[in-house]
């Protein structure tokens, strides 16, 4: 079965009542746990962006708590699965301030990580590549945010 386009998916939906609407929402949330997720935040918390930050901050957190350091290699696996965990959460907000902020979050942690990242090239070069990618982002920001959030980015490059 062939999927059908996006455009052609709003037309229909444009055709629908409310409640097939609805009941279409519903049955999207049962098939897969980030359907769910995703309407969970449009739902309950899309109103209230920092408060959604936080939780996201503390599931890094505990994420970060709970990393195996026995070897790099499962250090550099546990990192990985932190960053796709964040990277999940950031794609339910589409709100470029919330991305930044919780990236460079994730960085902070790797960097502050015991033992140090800069043990492992991979790791080294995950860290560049996401300041990296929140220095893309904050480009396209306002002169405020950038100004603020340049200095955060400074200030991890020195630590």
């Amino acid at each position: 079965m062939k999927a059908a386009s996006v455009h052609d998916l709003k037309r229909e939906m444009k055709n629908s009542s409310q409640e097939e609407l609805l009941e279409l929402c519903l049955r999207l949330t049962k098939f897969k746990k980030e359907n769910k997720e995703l309407v969970t935040y449009l739902i309950y918390e899309a109103a209230d962006e920092h408060s959604y930050i936080e939780s996201v901050k503390r599931e890094i957190d505990e994420q970060f708590e709970n990393i195996n350091k026995q070897t790099y290699y499962l250090v550099k696996k546990s990192v990985r699965k932190i960053l796709r965990i964040a990277k999940k959460y950031i794609r339910y907000t589409l709100k470029k301030e919330t991305e930044v902020e919780v990236l460079l979050y994730f960085c902070l942690k790797l960097k502050t990580m015991s033992p140090k990242y800069t043990g492992n090239t991979i790791l080294v070069n995950t860290y560049n590549k996401q300041l990296k990618l929140v220095g893309k982002i904050v480009a396209k920001l306002d002169q405020d945010l950038q100004y603020d959030y340049g200095l955060e980015i400074e200030e991890l490059n020195e630590l």
